[in-house]
Protein backbone atom coordinates (compact mmCIF):
# COMPACT_ATOMS: atom_id res chain seq x y z
CA UNK A 1 0.00 0.00 0.00
CA UNK A 2 1.63 3.30 -0.94
CA UNK A 3 1.50 5.98 1.60
CA UNK A 4 2.57 9.45 2.13
CA UNK A 5 2.38 10.97 5.53
CA UNK A 6 3.01 14.54 6.46
CA UNK A 7 4.18 16.22 9.47
CA UNK A 8 5.04 19.36 10.69
CA UNK A 9 2.37 21.80 10.30
CA UNK A 10 1.09 24.31 12.51
CA UNK A 11 1.09 27.69 13.88
CA UNK A 12 3.52 30.16 13.06
CA UNK A 13 4.39 33.72 13.19
CA UNK A 14 5.16 35.74 10.22
CA UNK A 15 8.48 35.87 10.14
CA UNK A 16 9.16 32.45 11.64
CA UNK A 17 10.01 28.73 10.53
CA UNK A 18 8.80 25.56 10.18
CA UNK A 19 10.21 21.81 8.91
CA UNK A 20 7.60 19.59 6.90
CA UNK A 21 8.07 16.14 6.73
CA UNK A 22 6.52 13.56 4.44
CA UNK A 23 7.37 9.96 5.29
CA UNK A 24 6.68 7.46 2.37
CA UNK A 25 6.54 3.64 1.49
CA UNK A 26 4.97 1.24 -0.90
CA UNK A 27 6.55 2.31 -3.73
CA UNK A 28 10.38 2.51 -5.08
CA UNK A 29 11.55 5.93 -3.59
CA UNK A 30 14.45 6.26 -5.83
CA UNK A 31 11.94 6.25 -8.81
CA UNK A 32 9.80 9.12 -7.78
CA UNK A 33 10.10 13.09 -7.66
CA UNK A 34 8.88 14.12 -4.68
CA UNK A 35 7.04 17.34 -4.13
CA UNK A 36 5.00 19.57 -1.84
CA UNK A 37 1.72 20.94 -3.61
CA UNK A 38 -0.68 23.97 -1.56
CA UNK A 39 -4.23 24.66 -2.40
CA UNK A 40 -4.73 27.65 -4.27
CA UNK A 41 -8.98 29.00 -4.19
CA UNK A 42 -10.52 28.14 -7.49
CA UNK A 43 -7.04 27.25 -9.55
CA UNK A 44 -6.67 23.43 -7.96
CA UNK A 45 -2.91 22.99 -6.18
CA UNK A 46 0.08 24.62 -6.93
CA UNK A 47 3.34 23.62 -7.12
CA UNK A 48 5.89 24.79 -4.09
CA UNK A 49 8.37 22.58 -4.44
CA UNK A 50 9.90 19.51 -6.14
CA UNK A 51 12.88 16.97 -5.71
CA UNK A 52 14.29 14.28 -7.92
CA UNK A 53 15.49 11.90 -5.54
CA UNK A 54 17.29 10.36 -8.30
CA UNK A 55 19.69 13.12 -8.64
CA UNK A 56 18.78 15.93 -6.39
CA UNK A 57 17.62 18.13 -9.19
CA UNK A 58 14.81 21.01 -7.70
CA UNK A 59 12.27 23.36 -8.67
CA UNK A 60 10.29 26.09 -6.34
CA UNK A 61 7.47 28.25 -7.40
CA UNK A 62 8.45 31.86 -7.53
CA UNK A 63 7.13 32.89 -4.47
CA UNK A 64 9.38 30.79 -1.83
CA UNK A 65 12.31 31.01 -3.84
CA UNK A 66 15.02 31.86 -1.37
CA UNK A 67 12.85 31.15 2.15
CA UNK A 68 11.57 27.07 0.86
CA UNK A 69 14.27 24.35 1.18
CA UNK A 70 13.28 21.11 -0.13
CA UNK A 71 15.78 18.12 0.54
CA UNK A 72 15.52 14.08 0.86
CA UNK A 73 16.73 11.57 3.27
CA UNK A 74 16.74 8.61 0.55
CA UNK A 75 17.57 5.81 3.05
CA UNK A 76 14.66 6.88 5.24
CA UNK A 77 12.57 7.09 2.19
CA UNK A 78 11.44 10.60 3.84
CA UNK A 79 11.54 14.16 1.68
CA UNK A 80 11.43 17.89 3.90
CA UNK A 81 10.84 21.14 3.12
CA UNK A 82 12.28 23.61 5.64
CA UNK A 83 10.14 26.53 5.63
CA UNK A 84 11.71 29.86 6.36
CA UNK A 85 10.63 33.50 6.81
CA UNK A 86 7.26 32.55 6.88
CA UNK A 87 4.18 34.99 5.52
CA UNK A 88 0.65 35.30 6.07
CA UNK A 89 0.16 34.74 2.26
CA UNK A 90 1.47 31.22 2.86
CA UNK A 91 -1.11 29.73 4.72
CA UNK A 92 -2.34 26.83 3.53
CA UNK A 93 -2.95 22.84 3.78
CA UNK A 94 0.09 21.94 2.32
CA UNK A 95 0.22 18.40 0.54
CA UNK A 96 3.17 16.22 0.04
CA UNK A 97 2.98 14.06 -3.58
CA UNK A 98 4.81 11.82 -6.02
CA UNK A 99 5.36 11.54 -9.61
CA UNK A 100 7.16 8.55 -11.27
CA UNK A 101 10.25 10.11 -12.42
CA UNK A 102 10.15 8.37 -16.07
CA UNK A 103 6.51 9.33 -17.01
CA UNK A 104 6.26 12.72 -15.56
CA UNK A 105 9.81 14.21 -15.25
CA UNK A 106 11.84 15.13 -12.15
CA UNK A 107 9.97 18.29 -11.01
CA UNK A 108 6.59 16.71 -10.27
CA UNK A 109 4.68 17.99 -13.24
CA UNK A 110 2.34 15.23 -12.80
CA UNK A 111 1.89 13.16 -9.82
CA UNK A 112 0.36 9.84 -9.07
CA UNK A 113 0.65 9.39 -5.04
CA UNK A 114 -0.94 12.20 -2.75
CA UNK A 115 -0.65 12.67 1.29
CA UNK A 116 -3.72 14.03 3.29
CA UNK A 117 -2.32 16.78 4.32
CA UNK A 118 -0.49 19.00 6.98
CA UNK A 119 -2.35 22.55 7.83
CA UNK A 120 0.41 25.38 8.32
CA UNK A 121 -1.14 28.50 9.43
CA UNK A 122 0.76 31.73 10.04
CA UNK A 123 -0.64 34.61 11.69
CA UNK A 124 0.41 38.37 11.30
Amino acid sequence: EVQLVESGGGLVQAGGSLRLSCVTSGFTFDDYAIGWFRQVPGKGRERVSCISTTDGTTYYTDSVKGRFTISSDNAKSTVYLQMSSLKPKDTDVYYCAAGLIRSYGSRCEGVGYWGQGTQVTVSS
